[in-house]
């Protein structure tokens, strides 16, 4: 009992210091030390990356995070209403406009991982023949296949609709699947639809088991890699955004990034990233 009032203290003491967030916006809080910072993110936080990059930190830094859950856009949108510290996202135009528009600073490359275009084992649409991403859609598209999109803004989404656009299609109809919501339940609507959808690797390497009935039919195109940027609050703007700043540094150093790069070896036998070396001949 004294342990968990001691965190909830400990939790109302950070949160007092941030504008209010949003219920479905927590995500956890890692570490009990007296600096405090908050940042928001999707997929990392989901799958446990964060989580030790923030525990490590805290250790060193005497910190504690306010892990936010929030995809790519919205966690955008709170790092520019000032309700958290710094991002990290992977939408790298994006990234760029915030840092031009003033309201971010500190853009950092720290790693990336890859997209795959799931589905059926039959593959209705033949995308496993696809020569590209935009061609694999097409594929989708005029096989009026089920597919199933997040559409909620993310970095996946926007990534997305980048490739509808190269396809020259805009996608509509009762084929096409909207969820609203984050990686993994949206790969568990795929796999019940049995539709496609666009996993981005690391999800899939963690958690293909709850689609067991997809898998991958393409990859490989340049296009469906995808960085990871880091941002910051501007100096002086937020409580703990100095904090944020020390954390970027140690996820950028040889430390933070042999975390990333070993993510997940030992339990698959691959890491679910890469790190900011790979990352760096696909930065833009």
């Amino acid at each position: 009992m004294r342990r968990l009032m001691l965190r909830l203290a400990t939790v109302a003491l950070l949160s007092a210091a941030l504008p209010v967030l949003a219920a479905d916006e927590t995500g956890a809080t890692y570490g009990n030390g007296k600096n405090s910072f908050a940042l928001a993110t999707g997929s990392p936080g989901e799958l446990g990356l964060l989580k030790l990059l923030a525990e490590e930190f805290a250790r060193r830094a005497d910190a504690q995070m306010l892990w936010v859950k929030a995809g790519t856009g919205q966690s955008l949108k709170l790092l520019q209403e000032k309700k958290v510290d710094m991002a990290m996202v992977h939408a790298p135009a994006q990234v760029d406009k915030a840092v031009q528009d003033g309201w971010a600073s500190g853009k950092t490359l720290i790693g990336s991982n890859e997209f795959y275009i799931v589905g059926p084992k039959n593959d209705p649409a033949e995308i496993a023949k696809a020569g590209s991403a935009a061609d694999a859609y097409q594929r989708i598209a005029k096989a009026g296949a089920p597919f199933v999109s997040r559409g909620d803004n993310s970095g996946t989404h926007q990534k997305e609709m980048q490739i509808w656009k190269q396809a020259a299609t805009q996608p509509a109809g009762s084929w096409y699947v909207v969820t609203k919501d984050f990686m993994t339940a949206s790969l568990k609507r795929a796999n019940a639809e049995n539709a496609y959808f666009m996993s981005d690797s690391s999800t899939w390497i963690m958690e293909k088991n709850v689609a067991p009935d997809l898998v991958i039919l393409y990859r490989g195109d340049k296009f469906l890699v995808n960085t990871y940027h880091a941002l910051t609050a501007p100096p002086g703007t937020t409580p703990g955004r100095d904090t944020a700043e020390k954390f970027v540094a140690f996820v950028a150093s040889p430390d933070g990034q042999k975390i990333i790069a070993n993510y997940g070896r030992d339990r698959f036998g691959e890491s679910l990233y890469n790190d900011e070396p790979y990352a760096r001949q696909y930065d833009r």
